[in-house]
């Protein structure tokens, strides 16, 4: 019975790693497909290389965890990062290479074999806690492509702790044991240790495995460094009337110029991607609403976003608190967005904002304010931009839309090399 329980076990991490080595390169051809600076769909299923999730929720989880920061490293060196899919793949090639090997060696492979395989196996779930829980608690979902690598993550630590456990036992009961009913003259000699360095040299040949992808990845990538600055430029920076508002943290060391609809899900998204990143509270920010609504805004003839006019005085009425409205705006944009519809969508969507911000009920609708944010479409058409949200200016340069997700860390670091020594 030894040989079939050993081979069985060594099958488990096979199936193990092969899932995972699958799983890790369809994320991986995800992630580059996005090196053209242009959209793609994301897939997101428990079947390897399946279509998009069976539903909007999914998919987003999916999308949220190729643009979040944990899935890439060195992002403000190489446009996109180097995503950790690829020691992934890595780490999986070994695996299903080792657990290959002792598939087809069977008793003539050194017991530290199956040691090194229950030792090792268990890192790739060690570092499917880590992200499970970043998952958990930075990104609020879980991706169905990351689950299926956390399941095949498990599978390798299971096939090498079977391994490891029947060759233990194994060597318990010695040579007579492994006979049949009793006869111990058919029983074969136990497998040999093997010299103790043999684990250290296979540690460190997971360790090349796991590294070489990436290492060939950020060797042959191409540079962006030409592209970060040609999406265009502010013509006139002038405020003569102070209506722009103004965000500057303590820690502020970078003037940009942001314009925004504040029931923009796009903003919202930016401006979070912005805070999680830890560059936001770095940024001395001039504030230009442009909100997508005829109401107020005279580019348009029918209301993109409406009652987005109505948020903007509830921002620009704030002063000393507009940040937290606009934010709120940003995270209640669904239901604003549905009650400013129809007829009288306007009330409805004023009646929303005294009741999360009762002080701001006389300042709104004054005149004042209207001029005020007037003003701010003005500026937007004297410097000829499009009519479009989100839009940030590091200084008078544009960051190009293609730079607003996964190479935003990267074009930042070009056109703003202050934010980088942190």
């Amino acid at each position: 019975m030894g040989k079939p329980i050993a081979r069985g076990a060594a099958a488990i991490a096979l199936c193990g790693a092969v899932l995972g080595l699958v799983f890790s390169a369809f994320s991986t051809i995800d992630y580059t497909a996005h090196l053209d600076r242009q959209l793609h769909a994301v897939r997101c299923s428990f079947i390897p290389g399946a279509g998009g999730g069976a539903d909007e929720v999914a998919q987003n989880a999916c999308q949220a965890a190729l643009y979040s920061a944990f899935s890439a490293v060195l992002r403000d060196r190489v446009w996109g990062g180097i995503p950790i899919s690829l020691f992934a793949i890595g780490a999986f090639s070994f695996f299903a290479a080792f657990a290959t090997y002792l598939l087809v060696s069977g008793p003539r492979a050194p017991r530290r074999a199956s040691q090194f395989l229950a030792l090792a196996g268990w890192s790739p779930v060690v570092v499917s806690i880590v992200m499970a829980v970043i998952s958990a608690t930075q990104l609020g979902s879980f991706c169905k492509t990351c689950v299926g690598t956390y399941v095949a993550s498990l599978l390798v630590a299971i096939g090498g702790t079977l391994a490891w456990w029947h060759d233990r036992q194994r060597a318990r009961r010695g040579p007579a044991a492994t006979g049949d009913d009793g006869e111990p003259a058919a029983a074969p000699p136990l497998q040999k240790l093997g010299p103790a360095s043999l684990i250290p040299t296979w540690l460190a040949t997971l360790g090349l495995f796991a590294v070489a992808p990436a290492l060939v990845y950020h060797e042959s990538v191409p540079s962006y460094a030409k592209h970060v600055e040609g999406c265009g430029k502010l013509e006139s920076t002038a405020d003569p009337k102070k209506a722009l508002i103004h965000i500057t943290p303590a820690g502020a060391k970078q003037p940009v110029f942001m314009v925004v609809d504040p029931l923009c899900a796009t903003c919202g998204a930016f401006h979070q991607r912005l805070v999680t990143e830890g560059i936001f509270d770095q940024l001395d920010t001039t504030l230009v609403l442009f909100p997508l609504d005829s109401e107020c805004n005279w580019n348009l003839t029918t209301p993109m976003h409406p009652g987005a006019c109505a948020v903007s005085e509830a921002v620009l009425c704030a002063e000393g608190r507009a940040l937290q409205v606009l934010e709120w705006g940003y995270e209640e944009y669904e239901a604003l967005l549905a009650a400013g519809k129809g007829k009288d969508g306007d009330k409805r969507v004023i009646a929303a904002i005294e009741k999360r911000w009762p002080t701001l009920k006389e300042c709104m609708g004054s005149k004042e304010v209207r001029m005020r944010l007037d003003e701010m479409v003005r500026f937007t058409v004297t410097n000829k931009l499009p009519v479009a949200t989100p839009q940030l200016f590091v200084g008078p340069t544009r960051l190009c839309d293609e730079d607003s997700d996964i190479g935003l860390p990267y074009a930042l670091r070009k056109l703003a090399p202050a934010l980088a020594k942190r």
